[in-house]
């Protein structure tokens, strides 16, 4: 079974795949792709024999929605982490910033944040930079598709972004805010869309157990 789950925030991936795996009560859960705990949206789960179809749809290319705040950052690049730094926000004209937008898509190299799941001789990234531990880190190789400008104010960007596996929004969220000449991190993040499964045929959780409780199982 493959199931299109709309994420909620402040679950981590791992708490979806506990509580389906509750729900169902079948031994093999997983997700196609992890997604932050403060971010929202696509998560797709696969139970049983499915659970091998998860590989080919984590390597799927991505869309998300981001909301960038500049101006400040935390160490996580996102709202579970402390304030860290904070700098003054240049004055920016909307085409200055559709350029720098621009200015990020195709192939390159992006630095796996510390406060990431990646591991590091065996250990999750995370846990060491929780003791503030930093290492150093390989580059990946991603690819940005398309990335579109939604909204802008004096001191937060709305944008869009199509981007392959392996991609950290927060860290581009970082990169943009520097191209700017300020600091920055994501106040929001929504996957819509992995691979062919889009936000809009997602299902919550709650949604999910309901059905699954009404039918004969």
């Amino acid at each position: 079974m493959i199931i299109n789950i709309d994420k909620p925030i402040d679950w981590s991936s791992f708490d979806v795949v506990k509580k389906i795996r509750n729900i169902t009560k079948h031994k093999k859960v997983g997700h196609g792709g992890t997604l932050d705990p403060f971010a929202s949206g696509v998560l797709i789960i696969g139970t049983e024999t499915d659970t091998k179809t998860l590989t080919s749809i984590s390597k799927s290319d991505k869309t998300y929605e981001a909301e960038l705040e500049l101006g400040r950052t935390t160490d996580t690049l996102d709202t579970e982490g402390n304030i860290v730094d904070e700098m003054q926000i240049p004055e920016i004209k909307s085409n200055i910033l559709v350029s720098v937008l621009n200015s990020f898509l195709g192939s390159q190299k992006q630095q796996p944040p510390m406060y990431s799941a990646k591991k590091h001789k065996g250990t999750r990234l995370y846990k060491l930079a929780r003791k503030n531990i930093e290492v150093d880190r390989k580059d990946i190789d991603i690819n940005i598709n398309s990335i579109d400008l939604i909204d802008f104010k004096s001191n937060s960007i709305k944008f869009r972004v199509e981007c392959s596996k392996g991609t950290y929004v927060r860290v581009l969220g970082k990169d943009i805010a520097e191209k700017l000449g300020t600091v920055g991190y994501l106040t929001s993040l929504k996957r819509t869309k992995v691979g062919n499964y889009l936000v809009n045929d997602s299902i919550s959780v709650e949604s999910f157990q309901e059905k699954w409780i009404s039918t004969e199982h």
